[in-house]
């Protein structure tokens, strides 16, 4: 059982769902990157999402494609992503998922990519441009190695869509909350729930919900009906907010978007 199933397997066992904060790695810089992992695993992230920074982010929204921007200005490379997985991995324990988009991969190159992600301690990939057609391309290679690869399904993920997503999705299922880009619409609790039931009757893995999920209240609403829920603009947006003038760090970066990440994660906890 890898890492990513037993920690949600543990979770499930206990009637909890998982909070999976989501950070761009390098926003504003490398070490302030990782000193919200840091804070966030303490205050009680079951697993972390770190975005691959990338200049053409077509599944992102404006908080997170500035988000990329940002750690691109600041010199932040798929090298350096690495270099920052293998740092956590030295002293956390918590799933370490990779999420960005197939070109840093593909010119990287892959076998090389996937070898040190492993080496550096990676559980998993989302890398969310590559269909299931093309599975030979990374996932399976993936897969062969260790990482697990999780794959996405939509509010339009239909029936015979939704059995090529699951076949070589392992970890989780990752579902998309609304349709379009992240952090741009609020999810519909009721829908969503509705769809994540219909999923789970064709599937065993977990289903964590994501895209559009801003309040301690969304999520807790949402976890009724999944295994996790991944939070990624909301907490984006707080890391911008708490910027100086030149889109630095400040005194305020970490504890400000620790105070929602603190919310968060509560909201997930029994009472």
């Amino acid at each position: 059982m890898s890492q990513i199933a037993s920690v949600f397997a543990a979770l499930r066992a206990r009637g909890e769902a998982a909070f999976v904060p989501y950070f761009t790695a390098g926003d504003p810089d490398l070490a302030t990157s990782e000193a919200l992992v840091r804070a966030a695993v303490a205050e009680g992230a079951d697993a972390i999402e770190l975005g691959v920074p990338f200049s053409d982010p077509m599944a992102d929204g404006p908080v997170l494609q500035r988000s990329a921007g940002r750690a691109l200005h600041a010199g932040t490379t798929l090298p350096r992503v690495l270099e920052l997985v293998a740092r956590l991995r030295a002293t956390i324990s918590q799933p370490l998922i990779l999420f960005g988009y197939y070109n840093p991969v593909y010119v990287y190159p892959r076998e090389a990519f996937l070898d040190e992600a492993k080496a550096a301690g990676a559980d998993g990939l989302i890398i969310v441009d590559i269909p299931p057609e093309a599975d030979e391309e990374l996932c399976l290679p993936a897969i062969a190695r260790g990482l697990n690869f999780i794959r996405l399904a939509t509010p339009t993920t239909d029936e015979a869509r939704l059995g090529a997503v699951l076949a070589n999705t392992s970890g989780f299922l990752y579902y998309v909350s609304i349709t379009g880009i992240t952090g741009t619409a609020a999810p519909d609790v009721a829908a969503v729930q509705a769809h994540v039931a219909r999923i789970k009757r064709a599937t065993r893995l977990p289903i964590a919900v994501g895209f559009g999920v801003r309040t301690p209240e969304q999520a807790k609403a949402l976890a009724a009906g999944a295994d996790g829920v991944v939070v990624g603009s909301a907490l984006v947006n707080a890391v911008k907010d708490s910027l100086g003038p030149k889109g630095e760090s400040t005194g305020k970066t970490v504890s400000d978007v620790l105070d929602l990440v603190k919310s968060l994660s509560q909201a997930l906890r029994p009472a």
